[in-house]
């Protein structure tokens, strides 16, 4: 029966409406199922692996490879464009097939040999296990290397090892930018900058000196000349010992003559003028204006075992927390310096400022008897317990005193009494902004002008204090030590022109001989609490550039008028105080 013209004329608008719908139905139900589809679960785990033209066939292959890229295979997988072009470039003379829909997918996974390798899918109610990190994407750790140590009772005549220095490779070469004061090692060695060290200079510097050292690949070995006052040797030797554990065998051949005592004697005078000679290199603790001695941390930073003073790494964080005991308001108002006045005349004059029945100067002055507090077991000798006063005043002995840093580590502020001597790190210490000067002729008026003024000023005080404990704190510590021990050495063995060989009558020196060989007591108990376990995983830091004429010139006319301006308003002082009693 054929449609009359007017039914057709009905269907074929319906026919046009409901075609399209279906169609669209269609499509919308298969992107559904297309997006909503977890390809997680027919990925290869993370010890399978597919090259990229594999990606586009593996679901309809039966066997697969190791791989540790599951997570770019993830994200090709979910994305077709990037597969087509990823198969483009890896394989653009070959025809590409296009990407497998999900029904050929599922259908894929029906392969016995791949279902075992394919974990189930995971319900919608299930946690999605998060990929699994690449073998590779992991850096391993480099193994922590610990020094063998052992002094047993029948260990302790034991020699050197002969598999010292080992071979270490450091993780990283930033070791940072080291502190200012590394400046000074340029300087110290600017007498031989130009000429070089020849033996026969070394060998001239023997006049005076303790020791000799000579290091050859690594090794260490001393020739004596004559015993130190106290320990003072021993611990510059330990020292020198932990250096080369710090940084086994990154010290280049080197040779040289130590000092152990306080006085400088490479007098600059007699190295000047058109017929001068070239001064031989010396070693010691300290120096001054006048002398060409080079300058070398001193003993107690291992330990200065005759009057208790522990390691610096120890003591340093012992000041730390004695600073928090009692905060700087609630210290004494008054400036405090206790010590063995008997070492220097300059000690005995800073006696007559304690205070009388007459005077008060604003001074709290004690002399130090250490025989008698070493009966006592250092009671009151504790350099944590003394940061109790707002004020401490440092003054040098026989010469420099090794007690700066104790007493600049202290939050307090710094008193210094015109210094003659300078240690390695003191030279870049700033007037007014480390410490307060204070003049060596007429002491008492001076300590009282600055306690008076610091009461008046306690804010400028309190920041010029924690200025110089900073210092300490973040420039000093013992990584730095050993950093500028380095780079002194390190600079000092560059101009040297000749190769140093072992001298024949020195000894092979390392840890083990020196401290087995000790008896139990505090030089041993301070050498055990201050080896180097581990070979640093670092370099050392970086040297500053030196100074230029200019710059050299303009730091110390920098430090010479701040010290002018505070003499000059203690004379103004003065001079109205003297004004008003009129």
């Amino acid at each position: 029966m054929k449609r009359s013209e007017a039914d057709t004329r009905c269907w074929r608008p319906l026919k046009m409406r409901v075609v399209p719908l279906f169609l669209f139905l269609v499509v919308t139900v298969f992107i559904y199922y297309s997006l909503s589809f977890d390809y997680s679960a027919i990925l290869p785990t993370a010890s399978d692996s597919i090259s990229a033209k594999e990606i586009l066939y593996f679901p309809f292959k039966s066997k697969l490879t190791n791989t540790d890229n599951l997570t770019s295979t993830i994200e090709i997988l979910s994305s077709p464009k990037s597969v087509l072009t990823t198969i483009s470039d890896s394989a653009s003379n070959e025809k590409v097939r296009p990407f497998p829909t999900p029904k050929a997918i599922v259908t894929a996974t029906n392969d016995s040999t791949l279902a075992k390798k394919v974990p189930p899918v995971p319900s919608k109610n299930s946690q999605k296990t998060p990929p699994v990190p690449s073998k590779n994407s992991q850096k391993t750790p480099q193994k922590i290397f610990q020094y063998p140590f052992n002094c047993s009772i029948g260990n302790q005549t034991q020699t050197c090892s002969e598999k010292f220095p080992l071979p270490f490779t450091t993780d990283t070469d930033d070791g940072g930018k080291c502190p200012d004061y590394f400046r000074w090692i340029h300087e110290d060695l600017r007498p031989w900058r130009k000429t070089g060290i020849t033996m026969d200079l070394v060998m001239k510097a023997r006049r005076t000196a303790n020791f000799r050292l000579v290091i050859v690949n690594g090794k260490a070995y001393v020739e004596t000349y004559g015993k130190s006052f106290q320990s003072r040797d021993t611990f510059t030797l330990w020292g020198i010992l932990q250096l080369l554990r710090r940084y086994p065998g990154r010290l280049p051949d080197l040779d040289l003559m130590f000092d152990c005592v306080d006085w400088p004697v490479i007098l600059a005078s007699h190295y000047r003028g058109p017929n001068a000679t070239i001064p031989p290199p010396l070693f010691r603790y300290c120096g001054d204006k006048w002398s060409l001695d080079i300058v070398f941390p001193d003993w107690s930073f291992w330990g200065w075992s005759e009057i208790n003073i522990k390691p610096w790494d120890s003591l340093l964080e012992e000041l730390k927390e004695g600073n928090k005991r009692i905060n700087w308001m609630e210290r004494e108002p008054y400036a405090y310096w206790k010590g063995n006045p008997i070492v220097a005349e300059t000690r005995q004059d800073l006696l007559k400022c304690n205070v009388s029945d007459k005077q008060d100067w604003n001074a709290r002055v004690f002399a130090q008897d250490w025989l008698s507090e070493s009966q006592k077991g250092y009671e009151e000798s504790n350099l944590a317990n003394q940061c109790r006063h707002r004020y401490k005043i440092y003054i040098e002995g026989s010469a420099w005193s090794v007690s700066d840093k104790y007493i600049l580590a202290c939050d307090s502020l710094t008193l210094l009494v015109k210094p003659r001597y300078y240690d390695f790190f003191t030279r870049n210490l700033v007037p007014v902004q480390h410490y307060w000067p204070i003049r060596d002729d007429d002491k008492c008026r001076s300590i009282k002008f600055a306690v008076d003024w610091g009461n008046n000023h306690k804010k400028k005080v309190q920041e010029i204090g924690k200025a110089a404990s900073s210092f300490i704190q973040d420039d000093l510590r013992m990584d730095y030590v050993y950093d500028y021990m380095f780079h002194l050495l390190s600079e000092y063995s560059k101009l040297l022109k000749y190769k140093p060989t072992v001298p024949r009558k020195a000894v092979e020196l390392c840890s083990e001989v020196m401290a087995c060989r000790e008896k139990d007591g505090l030089q041993k108990k301070f050498m055990m609490d201050s080896i180097v376990k581990y070979p640093s995983n670092k370099s050392p830091c970086s040297m500053p550039s030196p100074f230029n004429d200019e710059s050299l010139k303009s730091f110390v006319r920098k430090k010479t008028n701040l010290i002018k301006q505070v003499e000059t308003w203690e004379k103004k002082s003065q001079d109205n105080h003297t004004n008003i009693h009129r």
